[in-house]
């Protein structure tokens, strides 16, 4: 298109070109005329070059061009016939798996003719078995009709019940099998809870005496204590029920009684006495009756003290005196107050793991044994008497209960009353808890070691962890890894007969093999 307009437009100024130049030679004259015709033709041979020249430049651009569309066009070709092959080669795969799977198929319906026909043959078989097997029923059965003289119904009757009473027993196994695991499984929860009940509560223990021992400055505020002719002391003695002994032990008297807060006055009384120096009958009295006041007073702030710690509220104030005098009592030398302390908290601790009131279960354990604060006076069992103490007070009937029945005097009406047994014989059975006598230690022991030591095949045997344990060692000759265990039963079973011991004894049965080899 620009070659066409170029070459028109050239046309033009040669024209034009032509037109001044015979314009100017008209003009200028002939030489005029000559150099113009000279350079007309020079500026015609300048655009014929140029516009050969713009003719190859766009024919060039235009061959470029045609040739990129060509190898465009060529790789869409080869790319589209590569696509085309590769469809021909999954098409020739398909038709060959096609051909694969219906030879397959035509072997299949083959085979399944083949197993049909021979299913058919067998059904065939069968059923001609089966009717000479009840052929041969009918016979039998009417055979063991003559010879057990029953009818085929009364025999089904037997049958069933037999089968029925077989049944029956194995599901009384079952049930046995499966409460017997259910009880295991509870022991060990219930040991696990116990456990982390002690574990929390490792109270301190003292244990009780029944004496107490004033010190004084020197023997001779001794002759003042006995007073002229024993007048003081037998005074002393009538105003606090209390027994004084004045005896050779230096700068001290003792005071004995079963009864520790009437020692506990005593004790307090005798001390005021000495530091004042005024020792006569009268004043005796007057100074024994003021300390009996204030430890009154003190059993009250005690009650107290101990019902803020274990965080109970609204207890009749009599009750709360009761627990006071707790600190003065002792059971099997343990302290009264902190036995019942540490069965509260065992049983608050045991509550809250199984989801029960911890509260009432606190105070459950703090007032079961109520009872030992009573007036001895009153006759009956200690439980008994904390039951009427505690409904006389309106307590909560499961503590009430509780109370009651911590040594099965009643019977149990909730859970919390089993925890307060459970905390109860916890507090009691630990080490050091409660007093034993030395000699009565000694033959525990003793017995412990022979009793395990009278069955066949033991060896030797030892009570350890202060009889809470007796390891057996038994001869492995005599017996097998499965008679130990019956053994270890044996004997927990005999100790459980035949002693009394506090908490529990482990029996440990050791069967040992030893097997010896020289190198020469």
């Amino acid at each position: 298109m620009e070659l066409i307009i170029i070459i028109p437009m050239i046309v033009i100024l040669m024209v034009l070109f032509f037109y001044l130049g015979w314009w100017f030679n008209s003009r200028v004259g002939k030489k005029s005329i000559a150099s113009a015709e000279e350079r007309s033709k020079l500026i015609v041979q300048d655009a014929q070059k140029e516009a050969n020249n713009l003719k190859r430049e766009k024919l060039l651009e235009v061959k470029d061009e045609w040739y990129k569309k060509k190898v465009e066009f060529d790789a869409e070709v080869n790319q589209k016939r590569q696509k085309i092959t590769n469809l021909e080669k999954q098409i020739q795969a398909r038709e060959e798996n096609s051909e694969r799977k219906f030879d397959l198929v035509l072997k299949k319906e083959k085979d399944n003719r083949k197993l049909e026909k021979d299913l058919l043959e067998l059904k065939t078989q069968l059923e001609q078995r089966t009717s000479e097997v009840q052929r041969l029923e009918s016979e039998q059965n009417d055979r063991l009709e003559k010879i057990s003289g029953l009818s085929s119904d009364e025999a089904k009757k037997m049958l069933m019940e037999n089968m029925v009473q077989h049944a029956k027993q194995d599901a009384i196994q079952t049930i046995k099998e499966i409460q017997d695991r259910a009880k295991l499984e509870a022991k060990k929860e219930a040991q696990k809870i116990i456990v982390q009940a002690i574990q929390r509560t490792a109270a301190d223990h003292s244990i009780e005496t029944t004496v107490s021992v004033v010190q004084i400055q020197n023997d001779e505020m001794k002759g003042r204590i006995i007073g002229k002719e024993g007048r003081n002391i037998r005074a002393f003695e009538a105003a606090t029920g209390v027994d004084v002994i004045v005896d050779d032990t230096p700068e001290a008297v003792i005071l004995s009684s079963f009864d520790q807060f009437r020692r506990e006055i005593a004790r307090v009384s005798l001390e005021r006495l000495i530091a004042d120096g005024r020792i006569h009958p009268a004043r005796i009295e007057e100074v024994v009756l003021k300390v009996t006041t204030e430890l009154e007073e003190e059993l009250i702030r005690e009650g107290e003290n101990t019902i803020l710690q274990l965080n109970l509220h609204n207890m009749h104030p009599e009750l709360v005196k009761h627990i006071g005098r707790m600190k003065y009592r002792s059971s099997y030398g343990q302290n009264l107050l902190q036995h019942s302390i540490e069965v509260a908290y065992l049983t608050g601790i045991m509550a809250s793991e199984i989801g029960l009131d911890t509260t009432l279960a606190k105070r459950s354990g703090l007032l079961h044994d109520v009872g030992k604060t009573v007036d001895k006076n009153i006759e009956g069992p200690h439980a008994l008497i904390g039951y009427d103490l505690t409904k006389k007070f309106k307590e909560h009937p499961i503590v009430i209960n509780a109370v009651g029945s911590h040594h099965e005097d009643i019977e149990m009406e909730h859970p919390i009353a089993a925890l307060v047994q459970a905390a109860d014989a916890i507090s009691g059975a630990r080490p050091g808890a409660r007093r034993e006598p030395l000699e009565g230690y000694v033959k525990r022991l003793e017995n412990l070691e022979l009793l395990a030591k009278s069955f066949e095949g033991v060896a030797k045997t030892y009570a350890i962890q202060a009889g809470r344990e007796i390891r057996v060692v038994v001869e492995q000759e005599k017996v097998d890894d499965i008679f130990a265990e019956k053994l270890a039963h044996d004997i927990a079973s005999k100790i459980e007969e035949e002693m009394d011991y506090p908490g529990q004894i482990k029996v440990t049965v050791i069967r040992e093999v030893r097997k010896i080899g020289y190198a020469k």
